[in-house]
C-alpha cells in the first residue's frame, strides 16, 4: 500500500469512526427524556488490514455499542403510568451537556480528519500536474 493510499485510508477510517460516534451521540439526545433509556457509548479501537506489510494500524474503527451502566436517576411523578407504587420511575442517564460536548467533539475530529483527505487528495493531483510536464 502506498503512502497516498494508506493516508487516504486513515482518514477516511476516521471520518467513519467518527461519524458512527455521531450517531450515537444524536441518539442519546434523542432519548434523554425515554423513562429507563441508558446512554450509548462507543469505543475507538486500531484497525489493521491483512497484507499491510507495516504492521501498524492502518485505520480506526467504532467498536461495538456499549451502554452507560450507571445509576438511572429515580423521579417522583406519582402521576406517571411506568410509577411504582411509591410514586417514582426510572429516568435517563444522559447527561445532555455531556453529550453535546461529545458531539462537538466528534465534528471537530471528523472535519480535521476530512481536512488530511482533502491535503493527501491536492498533494497527488499536484504531483500529477508535475509529472504531465
Amino acid at each position: 500500500m502506498s503512502t497516498l493510499d494508506r493516508t487516504l485510508s486513515l482518514a477516511s477510517s476516521g471520518m467513519q469512526a467518527q461519524a458512527a460516534r455521531l450517531r450515537h451521540v444524536s441518539e442519546n439526545i434523542a432519548n434523554a427524556d425515554t423513562p429507563g433509556y441508558r446512554r450509548k457509548t462507543v469505543a475507538f479501537e486500531p484497525q489493521i488490514l491483512p497484507g499491510d506489510g507495516f504492521g501498524e494500524a492502518s485505520g480506526i474503527r467504532a467498536s461495538d455499542v456499549m451502554l452507560d451502566r450507571s445509576a438511572l436517576p429515580q423521579i417522583y411523578d406519582p402521576g406517571h403510568i411506568l410509577a411504582d407504587e411509591t410514586g417514582h420511575y426510572e429516568g435517563s442517564n444522559v447527561d445532555l451537556m455531556v453529550e453535546i460536548a461529545d458531539a462537538r467533539e466528534a465534528q471537530r475530529s471528523y472535519e480535521a480528519n476530512l481536512k488530511m483527505f482533502d491535503q493527501a487528495r491536492q498533494m497527488s493531483q499536484s504531483l500529477i500536474g508535475l509529472l504531465r510536464r
